[in-house]
């Protein structure tokens, strides 16, 4: 009943529900009056609830009912609740008066306190001299505070010592030059050789701000003392590691396994601050001075330990800059760890680090990449692999969506072989839903980031079959999930042309919880159609609505379909040109599409490159066969022709130019890790439409009609035009005014048709 008014007597303060005169004068005195409550927890509530209502109450009010009755409250005659609660205010006011006023009305009651013949007093006045020198200012904290600072640090009782190098501390900033150098300096260097003769909480406290503490005094070490304080450190790091089982043989087990836990707390402290010493000890020097430790941290026994430092290993991996190649073991240590904690408080920032780790290090980008993947990559299955297998679900579905940086980091064909697969079998076999949908999310983003054609229908036509077409209707839900996120992340010409029609036919699906979830989709499928370009899909879409209001016989489904044709009816369809309403949304679906467009191209480009490689080897390995047999140079002609689409002779050197031109832009395309800004894609669209209008093997011209079917990168003119996605014969299209003319037993080997051909009209036309 105490702790519940106590709260309710703030909150009618904090709403402002009556003036604060009316509070003061109701309420006030009922506060003060059960601070000492007999019952410690009462007395701490009323407490609580005091110290905030001082920040509410006007300056009047709180030296009337507060500070002076606070004078009587603090004597030595009071007990001892009284004194430590008169402590605690006295801290809190001091930011409610002016530093006259504290000086003369405030100031001689702390220094009272600090003499004070109960140690618990003492240190309890200790830690609010930070919130009195706030208020004070730096002239009366050095002239009244530092002085009771100092005294308090020589202190009998090792508590009060504690609070007071604890106060120095957090004070340093309030200090110049010289009171650290000449007066704080050698407190806390003295503390600090003490502190291994006292007792094991005083280095926990002192490993805790040991960072803290070298970053203040950072810049007034000798270098003596410098290298003093980092031993001191590396010595903390190791504590209770190097000692014969860790305890003496006169101790009994509890206090073995008490040590050992501080211990331990000590060694987690010094890992929350060893990015800190990484500045102490500067970044330049961290392989000489600090690795080791850093070593030992991520090898130690302890998981507090390993997890603290899997918190720290992003703030050390920025530290590190170009050195952070350094510590690459030791990421793939941690995600090798046996403790899922530790997993979990490493992947918070594993996209982040991943990203410095390929493109940090004395090599380039590129290079750090492939030096990488031999051990990083089975690291990172085996950790999906561990989460999979435990009951931590949610650390499962963080994992899954880290790994949507994957593509990013290491190329399309490890992330398909390694990766993608395994999301699918997650999708198919995991029984967490969220889980289920982290994988289709990222699933998607592979797809998005994949390099070959071939690959991307493989992945299209397994999520249409085992899952839109799936016999169990929860893969029928997970598929509508996935289109779900296809929506969100591809371009509305990419979902239109390959799963318009497949979610379409789940209308007709016999299980009523399929049925909703598509009624609940539909709108997002509607704000994919662009008109008039795709008006037959969108009457398609008009035909199965009316279907399902004419024939659904589950109520529930029926409601849901009566809600979703009132929002498809307030939908504003979208057009082929911008409009000022959606103008946002319809650049970013333009440059999403132009992206798609231009891994298509890129995957042309690296086949060309390919294939000019070939043509390469094959003129050596010719001009070596026609040296040895000696045949005359003047019977070769000086351009051989290969059977392979490229470039005619009439005109060489442009079309290498335009080649090599393309090719670079490839690669610059591939080291920007597919951030490109609306600039770059609009320029590599510049680009693509005057390589369209180049003359072409086949002799078709400018105006040669493109197919949006694979045929449509059957000539080096083809390849530069921006053209549709490229389906799969066995694929549903339904793409804008084209469709699939591909006979499905060619599938298998798709190049060899479209290189004949160009052969042929290559003979035709000499």
């Amino acid at each position: 009943m105490q702790l519940t008014a106590a709260a309710s007597f703030l909150t009618i303060l904090q709403e402002e529900t009556m003036s604060v005169h009316t509070y003061a004068h109701s309420f006030l005195q009922v506060i003060l009056l059960h601070l000492e409550h007999r019952d410690t927890g009462v007395s701490n509530a009323w407490l609580e609830t005091l110290l905030s209502a001082i920040e509410l109450l006007p300056k009047e009010t709180l030296r009337h009912e507060i500070l002076n009755p606070l004078v009587s409250k603090a004597q030595l005659s009071q007990t001892v609740q009284s004194r430590l609660v008169s402590c605690k205010i006295l801290g809190i006011l001091t930011n409610k008066f002016d530093a006259h006023s504290i000086k003369r009305e405030i100031l001689p009651l702390v220094k009272s306190l600090c003499q004070d013949v109960e140690y618990e007093v003492r240190s309890c006045m200790c830690r609010q001299l930070e919130n009195i020198a706030q208020g004070i200012g730096t002239e009366l904290t050095k002239s009244v505070v530092l002085p009771e600072l100092i005294e308090l640090s020589r202190d009998e009782s090792g508590s009060v010592r504690l609070a007071a190098f604890e106060t120095l501390v957090n004070m340093l900033d309030m200090f110049d030059t010289d009171d650290r150098s000449q007066t704080i300096l050698p407190l806390v260097k003295s503390f600090c050789e003490k502190s291994f003769k006292a007792d094991e909480s005083i280095l926990i406290s002192l490993s805790f701000h040991l960072g803290k503490l070298c970053h203040g005094l950072y810049g007034i070490f000798t270098p003596d003392q410098h290298l003093r304080f980092l031993e001191f450190y590396k010595k903390l790091c190791t504590l209770g590691l190097q000692q014969e089982n860790g305890h003496n043989e006169n101790q009994i087990p509890s206090q073995i396994i008490e040590q050992e836990k501080k211990y331990t707390s000590v060694r987690k402290n010094c890992a929350y601050n060893f990015p800190a010493m990484i500045v102490f000890v500067d970044p330049k020097n961290f392989h000489m001075e600090l690795y080791s430790t850093f070593f030992c941290l991520c090898h130690d026994p302890e998981v507090p330990v390993r997890y603290t430092i899997a918190i720290c290993f992003y703030e050390v991996s920025k530290l590190l800059d170009s050195g952070v190649y350094l510590i690459h073991k030791e990421l793939i240590t941690l995600l090798q760890d046996e403790s899922l904690e530790v997993l979990d408080a490493l992947i918070n920032h594993l996209p982040e680090i991943l990203e410095l780790m390929s493109i940090g290090g004395d090599s380039s980008a590129q290079e750090n990449k492939l030096s990488s993947l031999p051990d990083l990559i089975p690291a990172l299955t085996a950790a999906e692999q561990r989460a999979a297998a435990s009951l931590k679900w949610r650390t499962h579905e963080k994992l899954l969506q880290k790994y949507a940086c994957l593509p990013h980091i290491i190329s399309s064909d490890q992330i398909y072989y390694r990766f993608l697969q395994r999301m699918f079998t997650i999708m198919m076999t995991n029984n967490v839903l969220p889980v289920q949908r982290a994988a289709a999310r990222t699933l998607c983003i592979f797809l998005r980031y994949n390099r070959k054609q071939e690959q991307r229908h493989e992945v299209i036509q397994k999520l249409i079959e085992q899952l839109g077409q799936g016999k169990s209707y929860w893969n029928r839900l997970r598929f509508l999930d996935t289109c779900e996120f296809i929506i969100e992340i591809f371009s509305k010409s990419f979902f239109c042309k390959y799963f318009f029609l497949p979610v379409i036919e789940l209308t007709h699906d016999p299980v009523a919880n399929v049925r909703m979830k598509l009624c609940c989709l539909l709108p997002k499928v509607k704000s994919a159609l662009k008109i008039p370009a795709d008006m037959h899909l969108l009457q398609q879409l008009e035909m199965c609505v009316r279907k399902l209001l004419c024939q659904e016989k589950d109520k529930d489904v029926l409601a849901i379909v009566k809600k979703t044709v009132l929002e498809l009816d307030r939908m504003e369809m979208s057009m082929d040109v911008f409009q000022k309403k959606n103008y946002e949304k319809d650049l970013l679906d333009q440059e999403k599409e132009r992206e798609e467009l231009l891994f298509l191209e890129m995957e042309q480009l690296d086949k060309e490159k390919h294939q000019n490689e070939g043509r390469s080897s094959n003129e050596k390995n010719f001009e070596k066969k026609r040296r040895e047999s000696k045949t005359p140079t003047q019977s070769l002609p000086k351009n051989i022709p290969i059977s392979v689409p490229g470039p005619s002779s009439s005109t060489p050197s442009t079309s290498k130019e335009i080649k090599k031109s393309k090719l670079i832009r490839s690669q610059s395309f591939n080291n920007q890790a597919f951030h490109t800004k609306y600039g770059n894609l609009d320029k590599c669209a510049s680009k693509s439409s005057t390589l369209a209008h180049t003359p072409s093997v086949s002799g078709l011209g400018r105006t040669a009609m493109i197919s949006l079917t694979d045929d449509s990168f059957r000539t080096r003119n083809a390849s530069s035009v921006p053209a549709s996605f490229s389906p799969n014969p066995v694929l549903p299209s339904t793409s804008r005014g084209t469709g699939s003319t591909a006979d499905p037993k060619s599938s298998g080997s798709k190049d060899a048709q479209p290189r004949k051909a160009t052969l042929k009209s290559r003979k035709s036309n000499p």
